[in-house]
């Protein structure tokens, strides 16, 4: 039997598209197969001028858990030019939704942690239900989330992007409504309904207006990230990753025991 691909694509007669990801049995935690597979698709789905929308959602009991960390192992042994577009890839990814020149919408259940957590910051309207429970957890593996750096600014603001992205401490939908992370939160038996609402309303707007108001919210606030910036910030989260501490924090993780630098008594948890 082949195996079903990372990111699933399927689209209504009005032009809407819902992208879910389909890594269920690992949280749909990244990988690069998925990233390729995400990059790809935004890029058909942007040159399609009848599209509409798009909606992400995650397949089973999770939104997105982050990057996965068997695969971060894998990178960890890639020479550095594999290693480098590994990095890029989430970096690509992030910019290519977050600049997406259609409306963008995401369905949040369960965890959203790490770049999870960066696609919520980088669509037009983020719906989570209070089962949802969010993280910008890299620090904890000894990792920086530096491909969603920038993206986290944009959509909660610097003051609370530092604090979760230095702490590391998980919340809930309430504090990420607060912070601005996500726009509204509602029981799972009603989010459809209130999805389909905001689409009904999406769908009233010109697409050429929504594409010019996207590109000049972005553009004229400095909020578009050239070729240039996208390698940094790939470069410092592949360089961090690459470190002893990147080593040390992805080891503890597979093995299920507390990094070295954790000050937390024996049988202490170091993990996300």
């Amino acid at each position: 039997m082949p195996e079903e691909p990372p990111v699933l694509l399927d689209r209504d007669p009005r032009g809407v598209v819902t992208a879910t990801l389909n890594r269920p049995e690992r949280g749909n935690a990244y990988n690069e197969a998925l990233l390729r597979a995400l990059i790809e698709g935004l890029d058909a789905l942007a040159a399609d001028p009848t599209v509409r929308a798009l909606v992400i959602r995650g397949a089973g009991r999770h939104f997105a858990a982050g990057a996965d960390i068997h695969w971060l192992s894998e990178v960890a042994g890639y020479p550095p030019e594999r290693a480098f577009a590994a990095s890029l890839a989430t970096t690509q990814a992030m910019q290519k939704l977050n600049e997406f020149p259609r409306p963008t919408f995401a369905l949040i259940q369960g965890a959203c942690f790490g770049g999870g957590a960066g696609i919520a910051c980088c669509v037009d309207v983020a719906l989570a239900t209070p089962q949802a429970i969010f993280g910008l957890t890299e620090v904890r593996v000894g990792v920086s989330p530096t491909p969603i750096s920038t993206h986290m600014v944009h959509a909660m603001g610097l003051r609370q992007a530092r604090r979760y992205a230095i702490t590391g401490e998980r919340f809930g939908p309430a504090e990420a409504l607060r912070i601005g992370l996500v726009h509204e939160v509602h029981e799972a038996a009603a989010i459809e309904a209130r999805l389909a609402a905001i689409l009904e309303e999406t769908l009233l707007s010109a697409p050429g207006a929504v594409a010019v108001t996207k590109d000049s919210l972005l553009g004229a606030n400095g909020l578009k990230l050239d070729a240039r910036q996208m390698a940094l910030l790939a470069h410092e989260g592949w360089m961090q990753r690459a470190s002893a501490e990147g080593r040390e924090g992805l080891a503890a993780f597979r093995e299920k025991r507390r990094p070295s630098w954790s000050g937390r008594p024996e049988g202490g948890s170091g993990n996300p």
